[in-house]
């Protein structure tokens, strides 16, 4: 299987990374291509700090804010609320908390994880330039910083998911 992994968003984070954890799991190679924003998620400098926004993310539901403040368990929250000072925070910090609750890893444990269990991960190099990133600022399990044409040949008769 081949993960192309566009966005740096915590919520856009897990999705690739969890289903890439089931195909190895399941014996199946896996291959990872960080582009664009998706660079933050391999990024050491902001992999541990990403974020969840709700502003443009029309199927976000926030039953869950009676756990954060009572009394607001059948709140819904309408998206142009996400613009507001500290939405963003109190949505992240909700989501790391589901996620902690069910025993996930954060992000750069969870790149240790499926690295040791065999993953492969590769930065794209135009978007790796534009950045002006370093190879320090990369995750170690980080193979190399590769172009689009490397990687279609890495992933040739792969599945491909776009996330």
């Amino acid at each position: 299987m081949a993960f192309i992994c566009s966005k740096g968003n915590l919520d856009m984070a897990y999705p690739a990374l969890i289903m890439g954890n089931a195909a190895l799991g399941e014996g199946i190679e896996v291959h990872f291509f960080f582009t664009f924003w998706g660079l933050d998620i391999i990024n050491t400098k902001t992999n541990d700090n990403l974020k969840f926004t709700l502003s443009g993310n029309t199927a976000m539901h926030m039953n869950d804010l009676g756990r954060l403040r009572p009394g607001l368990e059948h709140f819904s929250m309408p998206q142009a609320m996400g613009n507001l000072p500290g939405m963003t925070q109190v949505a992240t910090r909700m989501m790391k908390k589901q996620m902690s609750d069910l025993e996930i890893p954060d992000v750069p444990e969870f790149l240790d994880f499926i690295a040791a269990a065999g993953a492969h991960m590769y930065a794209c190099k135009l978007t790796f330039d534009m950045m002006k990133m370093i190879e320090a600022d990369l995750h170690p399990a980080v193979e190399g910083v590769i172009s689009a044409t490397d990687f279609i040949e890495i992933s040739e008769g792969a599945q491909i998911i776009f996330v």
